[in-house]
């Protein structure tokens, strides 16, 4: 049941961001804790697309359209590393900057080419792969992927509670794909996550970032290391921590940049603080 006093609370911390407009969720073990704003409004999602995206991918591998560690992309690339931002691929372009594996490049059109090849193994166009093995079945019925499979969606807060709350507890996928999905895959690489620079190591899952100890970092500093999500230059993001069943959703109608990059932080470590308590 939606807590009032949470949601009112969640309410006056991101109202005191600089956005017109906003909506917000916070789930606490595996249910809905507290929502804000305009939960039911369309916003799009820039990247927080791609998790979306890697799910629908893997609902693909689980029925055998093909493996995570078939071909796809560049030489020596495979699914596993397009999902996981170790292609080589760049970041809006299918050509090769890196050998895979050598660098965690973020890649939108990595998840083109992810894309492109369900649709042709499937037969169904990657929209409608999409709507039918993701949208369809978590009754996400205000959610569309308008352009790139890299950062083309739109949703609502709404819908992504019923995202979170399956990645949370799987139906879709068995459990043991959702871990896979949440682990570091390829270990060790050193990548950039657009607006926070260099990491070294740059951890990453199968569609997930993985926050690690990368600092300075948009789920706040007090978030365990284990928290995966990814957030948007659109002025989205979607947090979540599965050992404790809990998740963070906030959509804006104003682009990330240099507003958020302090607030977000803040934002995230003072709902993890309540939610201790």
């Amino acid at each position: 049941m939606v807590s009032p006093k949470a949601s009112a609370q969640l309410a006056h911390l991101i109202g005191t961001w600089p956005v017109d407009t906003y909506a917000a969720a916070v789930i606490d073990n595996g249910r809905l804790l507290a929502a804000a704003g305009a939960t039911d409004t369309v916003f799009p999602l820039a990247s927080v697309t791609k998790p979306i995206v890697a799910y629908a991918v893997m609902v693909a591998v689980e029925e055998g359209v093909f493996d995570l560690d078939d071909h796809l992309g560049p030489e020596g690339s495979t699914v596993r590393h397009l999902l996981a931002h170790a292609s080589g691929v760049g970041f809006d372009s299918p050509t090769p900057q890196k050998k895979p594996g050598e660098r965690r490049i973020y890649s939108s059109a990595g998840y083109e080419i992810l894309a492109d090849a369900v649709g042709e193994a499937s037969g169904i166009d990657f929209p409608d792969y999409l709507r039918q093995a993701v949208f369809e079945p978590l009754g996400m019925t205000q959610s569309r992927l308008a352009g790139s499979a890299g950062h083309g969606m739109e949703s609502t807060v709404d819908d992504l509670v019923a995202f979170a709350c399956e990645v949370l507890e799987p139906t879709l996928l068995a459990p043991a794909t959702v871990e896979e999905m949440t682990v570091c895959q390829f270990e060790g690489l050193d990548g950039v996550v657009p607006g926070y620079g260099m990491h070294k190591p740059c951890p990453w899952g199968l569609g997930f970032e993985i926050k690690a100890a990368k600092t300075p970092h948009w789920t706040g500093a007090t978030m365990p290391a284990d928290t995966i999500g990814h957030f948007g230059q659109s002025g989205t993001y979607l947090w979540i921590h599965r050992p404790t069943g809990r998740a963070g959703i906030a959509v804006t109608n104003r682009d990330f940049g240099d507003w958020a990059q302090p607030l977000w932080a803040e934002t995230n470590d003072a709902i993890w603080r309540a939610l201790d308590h």
